[in-house]
């Protein structure tokens, strides 16, 4: 039987433990980047974040995100 390569499709949202694990902050400085980058962009509390949104704000290029949030 072949190896078969399981793809993970893309996520299009960004939780704070994500931002944790990219940027190695603390929790607390993760959720606090999520709060800065809704308020940047008109959102409410607890609206979700968006990788394209995350990546704009912190000028981090979206194929990096991208293929990290994959592993």
């Amino acid at each position: 039987m072949p190896n078969s390569h399981i793809l993970i499709p893309n996520r299009i949202v960004i939780y704070a433990k994500d931002i944790r694990n990219i940027t190695g902050r603390s929790e607390r400085t993760a959720r606090k980047m999520l709060q800065q980058i809704r308020e940047a962009n008109g959102k409410k509390r607890g609206d979700l974040v968006t990788v394209v949104e995350f990546c704009q704000f912190t000028g981090i290029e979206e194929g990096l995100v991208t293929q990290f949030l994959m592993y």
